[in-house]
C-alpha cells in the first residue's frame, strides 16, 4: 500500500535557500575540497533535503509509539507502529508463547488497530525480513531525487545561484563554485610566468594543467584546490581570458584576441531602429524566423538535440566580417559556457578537413573566424553555408556548397559616378549555390564602404535601395527578402524594423506574396 507524500505538494517549488542550506553547502565544499557547479549543488542541496524531510517524518511517527521489529519483544499494552503497514498504529492487547519447532521461540501479539481490527504478529523472532529497519521506496513516499531534479531543478539552481552571488565566501570559475578561504595564494610573480607561457602558445589557449607546469605553486596541494586557485588568480587580473565551452576552462591573453572577437567589427554594428514587431504580418514574422539573423528576438527555447545541421544565406555584413550569425537555431551548434563571453572553438571544412580557429562572441551573437575561408571558396552575398554538428565536442562543421566555377545571370551591385547604387542583372563568375532571392554579386567590398558612412535616414536608405532594386524587374517590384539582403549592403539592419516599415509605411504598396512597389510619388 502505497502512503502519501511525505510533503506539501508545492515543497519544492516553492523552495527557498535557507541560512541553513547555505551553511551546509559551504561545509559540503570544504570538506569535499572540489569545486561542484550550480547543478552538482543542487543535487546535493535535493538530497540533504530528501534526508531531512525522511528524518523528521520518521522521528514524529515513532513518537507515537514503537516501531514494530519482529526481533524485539513487546507487552501488553505498548503503541506500536507499523512501517509495513503505511505506518499504522496499534496497541499490544495480548501476549502468547508461539509454537513452530522449526522456527524456535517467539510470542504472538495479538495487536488492536485504531478502526478496531485486531491482528496476529511474531516477536522475539531473531530471522525475519523485517529485522532490516524498513525504509520507503522513493516512489513511496514521493521523494525521487532524480523526479524531483528533472521537475523543480532548474528554478532551485538559480535561487542557489542568487544566494551564492551575494555570498563573499564564494567565489565562482566557468561555472563552479568553491571556499574562498581554501584558495591558494598566487603571486604576482605567478602571474607574469603564467602570461610568458601564453604569449609562447601564440594565442592558443591553453588550459591551467598546461600553464600549472611553469608556475611553482606549493609543494603537496590538492591538484584541484591548485588548479582552482590558479583559475581564480588568472579570472581577477584583466590581461587574461577564460574562453573554454562549458565544462572546460582555457585561458588565452586578450592582447592576442583577434580585433573581430575583441570589438564588433563596423558592418555589424546595429543602431537600433524604433519599431513594433506586432506591426508586421504574419507571413512577415514567418519570413522573420527563416532568415537567421542574429539580431532577431529568440522567441523559442531550441533543443541543442534537436537541430543536426543548419544552412544559412549569408548576408554582406558577416561576409564581410567572417563571421556566422548565432541565430535562434544556429547558436543551437555553437559550443557555450557557463560566463565566458568569448568560447574559442574549432571550425572544420566538411570537404577539406581544414580546421579553422574560431571565436563564439556570446555577447553580441556571432562567430569569428572566416574571413580568409569565405575569399578562398570567393563566397558572394547569398551564397548557402551549411553548419553541421560535429561527433567531437569543440568543433562544428562547416561547408560550403561549392560546385563548379560558371557563369550565371545574378544581380550585381556597382557604384555609379556620384557614388550611388546601381543594380543590374549581368552574368558573374559563381563558385557556390545560392539563394536566389538574397543573392548580390559585388565586385569591391571597399567601393562600399563610402556608403556605410553616409547617415541617412533609414526610410530613406530603404526607399534608395527599393527603387533600384525595382527597376530590375518589368512588375516594377521587390521581395521582402530581396530588399533585407540590399538595405543590410550599406547598412547593418535585421528583418524586423525594415519588414514594420514596409506594413505601416503607406508609400510602400504590397501587391501580394510579400512582394512590394513604392508609390508614385516615392518611385519618381
Amino acid at each position: 500500500m502505497a502512503s502519501a507524500s511525505l510533503i506539501p505538494a508545492d515543497y519544492w517549488k516553492n523552495l527557498q535557500p535557507t541560512p541553513k542550506d547555505i551553511e551546509f553547502l559551504h561545509t559540503h565544499l570544504f570538506e569535499l575540497e572540489t569545486p561542484l557547479t550550480s547543478s552538482e549543488l543542487v543535487s546535493v542541496l535535493v538530497a540533504e533535503r530528501i534526508h531531512v524531510e525522511r528524518a523528521s517524518a520518521l522521528q514524529k511517527r515513532t513518537a507515537e509509539g514503537k516501531q514494530y521489529i519482529p526481533k524485539e519483544q513487546y507487552q501488553v499494552g505498548d503503541d506500536l507502529i507499523f512501517p509495513a503497514l503505511d505506518w499504522k498504529k496499534g496497541k499490544v492487547a495480548s501476549v502468547r508463547v508461539g509454537v513452530n519447532p522449526e522456527v524456535g521461540s517467539f510470542d504472538v501479539l495479538a495487536v488492536a488497530f485504531e478502526d478496531s481490527a485486531e491482528r496476529l504478529f511474531a516477536a522475539g523472532l531473531a530471522n525475519h525480513a523485517l529485522n532490516n529497519t524498513p525504509v520507503q521506496t522513493d516512489e513511496e513516499d514521493g521523494l525521487n531525487l532524480a523526479a524531483i531534479l528533472n521537475a523543480y531543478g532548474n528554478d532551485i539552481q538559480k535561487k542557489i545561484e542568487s544566494a551564492f552571488d551575494a555570498d563573499e565566501g564564494l567565489v565562482r570559475i566557468a561555472g563552479r563554485w568553491f571556499p574562498r578561504a581554501l584558495l591558494i595564494g598566487v603571486q604576482e610573480v605567478d602571474l607574469n610566468v603564467a602570461e610568458a607561457s601564453l604569449d609562447v602558445a601564440g594565442g592558443e589557449p591553453q588550459p591551467v594543467s598546461a600553464l600549472l607546469k611553469d608556475v611553482e605553486l606549493p609543494v603537496g596541494v590538492n591538484p584541484k584546490l591548485a588548479e582552482f586557485s590558479l583559475n581564480f588568480a588568472l579570472q581577477e587580473d584583466k590581461r587574461f581570458d577564460e574562453v573554454g565551452p562549458a565544462g572546460e576552462v582555457l585561458w588565452c591573453l586578450k592582447r592576442l584576441e583577434p580585433d573581430g572577437v575583441q570589438e564588433v567589427p563596423a558592418t555589424l554594428r546595429y543602431e537600433a531602429i524604433e519599431h513594433d514587431p506586432e506591426d508586421m504580418t504574419a507571413p512577415m514574422m514567418a519570413l522573420e524566423s527563416q532568415l537567421d539573423d542574429e539580431l532577431t528576438p529568440v522567441k523559442e527555447n531550441i533543443s541543442r538535440e534537436d537541430v543536426k545541421s543548419v544552412t544559412i544565406s549569408l548576408i554582406y555584413p558577416h561576409l564581410r566580417a567572417g563571421t556566422l550569425p548565432m541565430s535562434a537555431w544556429t547558436r543551437a551548434l555553437f559550443p557555450t559556457a557557463y560566463e565566458s563571453p568569448r568560447v574559442r572553438f574549432t571550425l572544420v571544412d566538411g570537404k577539406t578537413k581544414q580546421r579553422i580557429p574560431a571565436w563564439v562572441v556570446r555577447e553580441h551573437g556571432y562567430v569569428y573566424g572566416l574571413r580568409e575561408w569565405y575569399k578562398a571558396h570567393q563566397l558572394i552575398p547569398g551564397s548557402l553555408v551549411q553548419l553541421r554538428r560535429s561527433e567531437k565536442p569543440g568543433e562544428v562543421i562547416v561547408e560550403a556548397k561549392t560546385q563548379k566555377a560558371s557563369k550565371d545571370w545574378v544581380r550585381t551591385l556597382m557604384i555609379g559616378t556620384d557614388g550611388g547604387m546601381v543594380f543590374a542583372m549581368l552574368k558573374q563568375p559563381i563558385t557556390a549555390e545560392f539563394n536566389d532571392r538574397m543573392v548580390i554579386y559585388v565586385s569591391d567590398f571597399k567601393a562600399l564602404d563610402p556608403l556605410w558612412e553616409k547617415k541617412r535616414s533609414f526610410e530613406e536608405l530603404v526607399v534608395m535601395v527599393m527603387r533600384e532594386l525595382t527597376k530590375l524587374t518589368p512588375q516594377g517590384h521587390v521581395h521582402a527578402q530581396e530588399l533585407y539582403a540590399g538595405v543590410n549592403l550599406v547598412r547593418r539592419v535585421p528583418p524586423a524594423p525594415l519588414f514594420t516599415l514596409l506594413a505601416t509605411n503607406p508609400i510602400f504598396k504590397h501587391v501580394g506574396d510579400l512582394h512590394f512597389r513604392l508609390d508614385g510619388k516615392a518611385s519618381s
